[in-house]
């Protein structure tokens, strides 16, 4: 029954510039071969910029850790060719259950609009996301993965491009990069080595990651006591299920002799792994907590003594929600972890890491080009500094609902949960981890303000909303057809002409010629009539939106999305 993946060990390879009298300058260079520096790498690649991606290790990282990917990332991962094969190993999930106790509370729905081409959520294991991406980064011609390279110094000088040292099991080099892009982890080496600021709250509770192998129907056939029933019913569709204060898994006491909080998080990865996270309370000795003598009894309180399991991975935690003081750094750019860390209850942090690489790459594309300014990098910092506080201040109030700090707070978190049973108006107030969202970019720089007359559901920086749509007769779906320019979305023959700033230009897509709404989703989803035009961002989200096309009005808003300022000669 145990899970028999094989950690793979990628090659070695001595680089090329061991020995060299000056370092190679290349375009761009990032730090960290996880989740986030593959994405980095394969979008860079995608819009034909050559990266260089170091890493100090070898292989994928070990156990399952982050586990929930979220429908925007899946939609970018989409758009970089690798989201279908993680979908169709992971599992799709979108109700989630939370009970108090041994009730039942409400059942939440994350996507109950039909008709989207990813999935709410799917469950995957770090493991096989990053080998998959890894594989995807191998077959691009114009990413160079270099592994067992560990970057141990960094220099910026006034002028020029960063200056790295990189240490190899064959000896040192350097390199010249334009551009440098840390997704190196929360204990980031490139943060450290530029003394960067890395502040915020940290949370005393300790939590317990235990990934199981199980089969249920084994398991949930047999006879025995209730505590099967803490297993989602064979036959219905995965789902998320949270307890609070659960009568298998009692608190510990705190320091005043209170019952402190407990708390359960229960949901299913491939290959009939289940991720269960027990909350320890504040003073649990972490090696402690991880023997397996400490962790089976936890187990089969919840399970039943007839559970069939085996462990797969334990991990003790305790999280920090902070963030970078700046996403930039002169020419080194802070994503992912580096950048920002949460904690894990949301599916906040390789989700929203991923959306940082969708902001990033299509604006270093431009001003390496020399088709924007540098200035632009710096709507970098202030669309996903704010998407990062968004997803701190969630993650905090997660936190501090699943963990009362005082006698008031628990009493009002146990009313809450009482009064959402029977009361709808409750239920928002739960807080169980309030699961990923994109954050739309209200305040960009970049965005064109509306005129009013739209409804607020695809306005100026918030990401498309896909529809399905077909093309040349055939089933699509909008997303598919944005690719990774600059796009003027217009509803009806017609409705727009082509605008360039510079030699940036916007192709016309054009609804009811390029592609035909059968349905009329796409018209409801982005509050449309005849003669409406939405300018698309490389990232697939609005920039502006008219009633009307205005060549001048359009251009304006182009020239705004490229920082304000036209560079480059016409064609």
């Amino acid at each position: 029954m145990l899970n028999t993946y094989t950690y793979p060990e990628f090659a070695y390879r001595a680089p090329p510039e061991l020995g060299a009298a000056a370092p190679r300058q290349v375009p761009v260079v990032i730090v960290g071969a996880g989740p986030i520096g593959l994405t980095m790498a394969l979008d860079c690649a995608r819009r034909g910029l050559p990266a260089l991606l170091l890493d100090d290790n070898n292989t994928v990282s070990i156990g399952s850790r982050a586990v929930c990917y979220a429908k925007r990332p899946l939609e970018i991962w989409d758009r970089l060719g690798v989201a279908q094969r993680m979908v169709d190993k992971g599992v799709r999930w979108k109700i989630g259950k939370v009970f108090f106790r041994d009730d039942h509370v409400y059942t939440f729905d994350l996507l109950p609009e039909p008709d989207h081409r990813m999935p709410a959520m799917i469950n995957l294991q770090q493991y096989y996301l990053e080998q998959y991406l890894v594989e995807a980064c191998e077959a691009e011609p114009l990413i160079d993965l270099r592994w067992k390279h560990r970057l141990t110094a960094i220099e910026q000088p006034a002028s020029g491009p960063a200056l790295l040292s990189v240490h190899t099991p064959d000896g040192d080099y350097r390199l010249a990069a334009d551009w440098v892009i840390a997704c190196d982890g929360a204990n980031s080496d490139t943060r450290r080595l530029l003394g960067a600021r890395f502040t915020g709250q940290f949370f005393h509770d300790r939590f317990l990651i235990a990934d199981v192998v199980m089969d249920p129907a084994a398991t949930q056939a047999k006879p025995g006591p209730e505590a099967s029933a803490n297993l989602p019913r064979l036959g219905s569709e995965p789902e998320r299920w949270f307890w609070f204060d659960p009568p298998f898994h009692p608190g510990r006491p705190l320091p005043d002799g209170r019952p402190g909080p407990s708390s359960v998080l229960l949901h299913k990865q491939a290959d009939n792994v289940w991720r269960i996270d027990f909350q320890l309370g504040w003073d649990a000795d972490p090696e402690e907590e991880k023997k397996p003598e400490k962790v089976l009894p936890r187990i089969r309180a919840m399970l039943g003594p007839q559970a069939e399991f085996e462990l797969e991975w334990v991990s003790v935690y305790q999280f920090a929600c902070r963030r970078i003081d700046q996403l930039r750094h002169g020419r080194v750019l802070f994503a992912g972890d580096a950048a920002h860390q949460v904690s894990p209850f949301g599916a906040r942090g390789a989700n929203t890491g991923v959306q940082d690489c969708d902001n990033l790459a299509w604006k270093l594309k431009l001003v390496i080009e020399g088709d924007a300014p540098e200035a632009l990098l710096d709507s970098y910092d202030t669309e996903r500094a704010f998407a990062a506080d968004d997803n701190l201040l969630n993650s905090t109030r997660s936190t501090d609902f699943i963990t009362p700090k005082n006698p008031g707070s628990a009493r009002f978190r146990d009313a809450v949960l009482e009064l959402a049973k029977t009361a709808p108006f409750a239920r928002p107030l739960v807080n169980s981890g309030r699961l990923s969202r994109p954050t739309p970019y209200v305040a960009s720089p970049l965005n064109t303000p509306d005129d009013g007359s739209f409804t607020p559901g695809q306005a100026p920086g918030t990401p498309c909303a896909d529809a399905p749509v077909h093309v040349a007769g055939r089933e699509a779906w909008l997303l598919n057809q944005l690719g990774e320019g600059f796009v003027l979305l217009a509803f009806g023959a017609g409705a727009a002409q082509p605008v360039q700033a510079g030699r940036v230009q916007a192709r016309v897509l054009t609804v009811g010629d390029d592609l035909i709404d059968t349905r009329g989703l796409l018209a409801q989803r982005y509050d449309a009539r005849p003669g409406t035009v939405y300018l698309i961002r490389p990232d697939q989200h609005v920039a502006a939106r008219w009633r009307r096309f205005d060549a001048v009005a359009v251009t304006a808003a182009l020239q705004r999305c490229l920082g304000g300022t036209v560079t480059g000669a016409s064609p």
